[in-house]
C-alpha cells in the first residue's frame, strides 16, 4: 500500500471510531480532500484511493487543475472536461463576487457565502444560467478580525435572506475556528456552530480539518475538510 493510500485508510478509521463514539452513521460524513497545493497528479492518485469529493481554496486553481487543457476558455463550465469523473468540486476558500460568473455551476457546493452583497451575485448568475446553486453559510465563529464569515449575531438575518433567493439551495452552515492548540480545545466552537444550526433549521455542517475532525465528527460535521494528512508527503 502507497503512503497516500495509507493515509486515507487511517482518516476513514479515524472517521468511523469518531462517528462510533457519537452515535452516528459513517455514512453521514462526507470527507473532502482540500486540494490546495496538490497537483492534477496527487489529486489523481487520491481519485484511485477512493476520494471522490475535491475542495479547493481558490477558483482559478480549481480551473487549472480540475478541466481538461484544451482550446476552450475557462468560463467554458461543463462536467464533461473534468480530469477524473465522477467527482464533486467544493469551493471551500472565500469567494469575491468578481469571481462569481467561474464559480456558479463549475462547484457543487460552495461553503464560503458571507454576505448578502454575494448571495445576490450568485443569484443572479445561477438565475442566468438556469440552475440552482448549492451554498453553505460560512459562519466566523469566534468574531476573529481575520476570518471570513458572517458574525454569529447577523447568521440568522442571512440565512433568511439566502432561502427567499429562489436559485439557490442552502444546505447548512460553515465554520472555520481559531486555530488551536490540541483538537479539544476546538470544542465549544464546532458545538457552538451545531446549536446555531439546529436553531435555524439547518442540519449539515461543513467544520473540521486535519488536526480537529474527529473532534468535529463528534460535534455533527457532515463534511470534513482534510488537507495537510492527507497530502503532507505528497507536496
Amino acid at each position: 500500500m502507497n503512503d497516500l493510500a495509507a493515509r486515507v485508510t487511517r482518516i476513514r478509521q479515524i472517521m468511523a471510531s469518531a462517528a462510533a463514539r457519537a452515535s452516528r452513521p459513517l455514512d453521514d460524513i462526507t470527507l473532502i480532500a482540500a486540494s490546495k497545493g496538490a497537483t492534477r497528479a496527487q489529486i489523481g492518485a487520491a481519485r484511485l484511493c477512493g476520494i471522490t469529493v475535491f475542495g479547493e481554496n481558490r477558483v482559478q486553481d480549481a480551473h487549472a487543475k480540475f478541466i481538461r487543457p484544451s482550446g476552450q476558455s475557462d468560463a467554458t463550465h461543463a462536467d464533461a472536461l473534468r480530469v477524473v469523473p465522477p467527482i464533486q468540486l467544493h469551493l471551500i476558500g472565500p469567494l469575491q463576487t468578481n469571481k462569481v460568473r467561474r464559480a456558479v455551476g463549475f462547484f457543487d457546493l460552495i461553503h464560503s457565502l458571507d454576505g448578502l452583497r454575494l448571495a445576490e451575485a450568485i443569484q443572479r448568475e445561477a438565475e442566468r444560467r438556469a440552475i440552482r446553486q448549492s451554498v453553505l453559510v460560512q459562519v466566523n465563529i469566534a468574531n476573529e478580525p481575520t476570518k471570513h464569515g458572517v458574525s454569529p449575531d447577523e447568521a440568522a438575518r442571512l440565512v433568511e435572506a439566502v432561502r427567499r433567493l429562489p436559485n439557490l439551495s442552502l444546505l447548512g452552515l460553515m465554520a472555520i475556528p481559531p486555530a488551536v492548540s490540541h483538537p479539544e480545545d476546538a470544542r465549544p466552537y464546532f458545538s457552538g456552530l451545531r446549536t446555531m444550526a439546529a436553531a435555524l433549521e439547518l442540519h449539515r455542517l461543513s467544520m473540521g480539518m486535519s488536526s480537529d475532525f474527529q473532534v468535529a465528527i463528534e460535534e455533527g460535521a457532515t463534511w470534513i475538510r482534510v488537507g495537510t494528512a492527507l497530502f503532507r508527503s505528497e507536496q
